[in-house]
């Protein structure tokens, strides 16, 4: 690591100051050499996380607020093999766990890792942008979740709760966040006894409201910033001790400018072939005059469009959690809701300040999801017997739109057919008319439209049980049988100045070779006086009508295709088998199979005619050994696991040089270790480190992304491509993109009192390897590995029962990309990428009551 670790000195120096400070010092908060007994529902039974055989980190909603995790984004970097990111947009934001995640912008996918918020299935992991306020967990588990969970996953899942209302007195916070970017964020909750023992009640809510970190000179504005808020309103009826019912309300909306790509490689000249030129020469000339940059502004987190990108949602819904205790042995729970969200995005797709290209996507889903589970225990075993139904309505508009300067674009981009287009104009001239002139060749404020309306029902069937063996020994064996259909109707039209459609049967479509040859049997003709043949005219019609050379721009976004109607159905059988065995108290080893399950479906945008618009489920075979030790007498806890699993039929996104396709890859190999650790060094000083080594590659992938930059730049073609005219190459051993080899975190924590006032200081170091930034290996998208640092000082007053907390995240503001990167369609050679963000400060007032 040290290698690429300038920050490690640093990092480390400020690690042991903090680590060695003691201004009359004693504990505080307690007795903090004693480990904290963790009780975690990875098996959905409340059970101490020593005890459960499953790679799973927990994180109370005290230790959220005490790191000032502020979103999903700040906690992955406390959590091992677990990441998150977005891309065009918060819509489009995603989860990844041990290598294998979701990052296509298409809605017909599925997630790797499910997301649960208070017992429901989020269809979008966008649901949780939203700040984590008033959570009383999270639990991320690793692996794949094919038993016990909503929607099977493959790569495992996250569950997030909270906190239920209180038959206390008193029991809420309000809180006030303020950092630089104006950033400010007001919070707070309580809850109130309707009826003694009865009924209580629960309201939550924040607003957040922050200028973004990437200046836009065009508008003047600023992207990536914050307008967000949400208020979640809860009831909690408990007529008698047997028997609860709590209801969740909530409702959350946003509007930010969302999200800004910045030029990670420009395509002005190639570095490697000298007098070779791509778009970025052409949009600096007039009648463009684009404002341009490239990697060297890149951290300057400076761009120019002409549209700034725009994301609006609102996701709102309600669940009701029914509990049955019928006697000692069985207890029944049901869990009901129903979920709509709603999606706006605005895109410049051609990321520049020149007027060519938007894309604009209007979605609306609405979910209805129902589970009921019984449990039974005895001395001798724990089962669960459950069966679990969602259902989904998806509709989804997708505009791409041409804007003004398009068509001059595409004709000097395009000036090898322009001769073609000359000699039907100096044919129509010679005939004074007879034969038409050649269409405009790309007219602009033309819009290529596409509609999808998706049905799905899910249905599944499950048990789980733990069978106790012996004292020592726990055998758990698992089932699921699930049901997955899904049917699209999808429908692709275009609609211009002089467009009305476009010829959707490829027979139709412009072909060069053809009326090259049509020309000449004209010419000839005209020559001796004699009409034309009806199929040379035949073969240059395509190229007398408006917009034909748009089928030469190839992009998938624009390619016509007939209307869709598709079904897709399917079953899976999977499950687990572990054993756990517990030769002490402090001591646990265990193992494990299992397999999971990622949904199939149909795919929702305009795609390359030459891909199905049906693809497979994803599914995955993992094995997994662990241990789970702690030294109590020394206040260590260290959970250390070993997994092996193979992901077939990964569903993944091609770009193919003019457009992005989604399609089933193959198979893919995920291998590693992960070590969780906690010791409480002394009664003052607390250290937790966390450590992930994963290799996940490609065993097969036959028809991949070709390199797009690096040949463009260089003239040396990508080693998969089989042969020259291969639009696609085999990735077959590549690494999965956007996924680190190694990544580790360490948090040092000294506890203190000063005079009257408890606190204490904590101070973060967390390590990302290198990532390629998509799954093509293209080395032009290496991102080098990168470290960040965070620091706390929280002050407490008793009196006050209060919190003041100074903290800063990226303290040494670390330059680095967000995992994500992309080839810009239609402008070969160039490369746009997410920032991540710089540093950022400020202080939190935290006031219990």
């Amino acid at each position: 690591m040290n290698s690429d670790a300038p920050l490690l000195p640093r990092a480390l120096a400020v690690l042991c100051a903090f680590a060695t400070l003691s201004p009359s010092v004693h504990a505080t908060q307690g007795d903090k050499n004693q480990l904290e007994h963790i009780v975690v529902n990875a098996q959905k039974s409340p059970q101490n996380l020593q005890e459960v055989p499953v790679a799973v980190t927990a994180m109370s909603g005290d230790s959220l607020v005490e790191a000032v995790i502020k979103d999903v984004f700040d906690l992955q970097n406390y959590v091992p093999s677990f990441a998150a990111f977005q891309n065009q947009s918060v819509t489009n934001s995603g989860f990844s766990i041990r290598g294998i995640g979701t990052s296509s912008q298409n809605f017909g996918f599925e997630s790797s890792v499910g997301l649960y918020v208070d017992g429901v299935y989020r269809s979008r992991q966008n649901a949780l942008i939203n700040d984590l306020v008033d959570i009383a967990s999270v639990e991320i588990l690793r692996g794949p979740q094919g038993t016990l969970f909503g929607k099977n996953t493959a790569a495992g899942a996250m569950t997030v709760s909270s906190v239920a209302p209180s038959f206390e007195e008193t029991d809420g916070f309000v809180e006030v966040l303020a950092g630089n970017d104006e950033l400010l964020r007001l919070s707070g909750a309580a809850s109130f006894v309707v009826l003694d023992d009865i009924l209580a009640m629960r309201i939550s809510g924040f607003s957040s409201r922050a200028e973004g970190f990437i200046e836009d000179t065009h508008s003047g504005k600023t992207l990536n910033n914050k307008n967000r808020s949400a208020v979640k309103v809860q009831w909690l009826y408990t007529p008698s001790d047997t028997l609860s019912l709590r209801v969740v309300a909530d409702y959350g909306e946003l509007d930010e400018r969302c999200c800004g790509a910045l030029t990670w490689q420009s395509n002005l000249q190639a570095n490697g072939v000298p007098g070779k030129f791509g778009t970025d020469a052409l949009l600096q000339a007039p009648p463009f005059n684009a404002t341009l940059y490239s990697r060297d502004n890149f951290f300057q987190y400076t761009t120019s469009l002409s549209q700034v990108p725009t994301s609006k949602m609102t996701d709102k819904g309600i669940s009701a959690q029914l509990d049955i205790k019928f006697n000692d042995v069985w207890s029944l729970v049901s869990i009901s809701a129903f979920r709509a969200f709603d999606s706006f995005d605005i895109i410049d797709s051609d990321f520049s300040d020149a007027n060519l290209l938007t894309a604009e996507n209007d979605a609306r889903q609405q979910s209805f999801s129902q589970e009921i589970r019984a449990h039974y225990k005895s001395k001798s075993m724990r089962a669960i017997f459950g069966v679990y139904y969602f259902t989904q309505n998806l509709d989804v508009d997708f505009n791409t739109t041409t804007q003004e300067d398009f068509s001059s674009f595409f004709t000097i981009a395009a000036a090898d057919l322009l001769p073609l287009a000359d000699a039907i104009d100096g044919l129509s001239q010679a005939t004074a008319g007879a034969i038409a002139p050649a269409g405009v060749l790309a007219p602009s404020n033309t819009v290529f439209y596409h509609s999808a309306y998706q049905e799905q029902d899910s249905f599944a069937l499950f048990t789980q049980a733990d069978w106790r063996l012996n004292g020592k020994t726990t055998l758990t064996t698992g089932l699921r049988y699930t049901i997955e259909d899904k049917d699209i109707l999808g429908q692709y039209g275009e609609q211009g100045p002089s467009i009305d459609g476009l010829a959707k049967n490829s027979q139709e479509w412009p072909n060069v070779s053809k009326a090259l040859a049509g020309l000449q049997q004209i010419g000839t003709a005209l020559a001796a006086g004699d009409a034309p043949s009806d199929s040379a005219l035949a073969a240059i019609s395509p190229f007398q009508s408006d917009g034909w050379g748009y089928y030469f721009l190839g992009a998938a976004t624009v390619l016509p295709r007939d209307d869709l109607m598709a079904t897709f159905s399917d079953n899976q059988l999977t499950g687990t088998v572990k054993l756990a065995y517990r030769p002490s108290e402090t001591t646990m080893l265990y193992s494990s199979l299992a397999t999971g399950y990622k949904a199939g479906g149909t795919n929702t945008d305009r795609i390359s005619p030459q891909f199905d618009a049906v693809f497979d489920a994803e599914k995955a075979r993992s094995a997994e050994i662990g241990v789970k030790q702690e030294w109590r007498e020394l206040g260590l806890r260290m959970n250390l696991a070993a997994h092996y699993t193979q992901i077939s039929d990964f569903q993944a996104t091609t770009f193919d040089g003019t457009g992005f396709n989604l399609q089933n890859a193959g198979d893919i190999d995920v291998k590693g270790i992960e070590l969780d650790a906690n010791w409480y060094m002394t009664d003052t000083t607390e250290l937790a480190f966390s450590a992930a080594r994963t290799l996940a590659n490609f065993k097969t992938f036959k028809k991949g992304t070709c390199w797009v930059a690096y040949t463009w730049h260089t003239g040396d073609d990508d080693p998969g491509r089989a042969t020259p005219e291969d639009p696609f190459c085999a990735r077959d051993g590549d690494r999965v993109g956007f996924e680190p080899q190694n990544s580790a975190a360490l948090t040092v924590t000294q506890y203190f009192t000063l005079s009257d006032i408890d606190g204490w200081v904590s101070v973060d170091y967390q390590y990302t390897g290198n990532v390629y930034l998509d799954d093509t290996n293209d080395p032009y998208k290496r991102s080098p590995a990168y470290q960040i640092v965070n620091a706390r000082l929280n002050l407490y007053f008793a009196d006050l029962d209060s919190h003041l907390t100074f903290w800063a995240r990226n303290l040494f503001d670390e330059e680095y990309v967000a995992r994500s990167g992309f080839d810009v369609p239609v402008q070969q050679g160039k490369i746009m990428a997410y920032p991540g963000a710089p540093r950022s400060y400020g202080v939190t007032v935290r006031k219990r009551f």
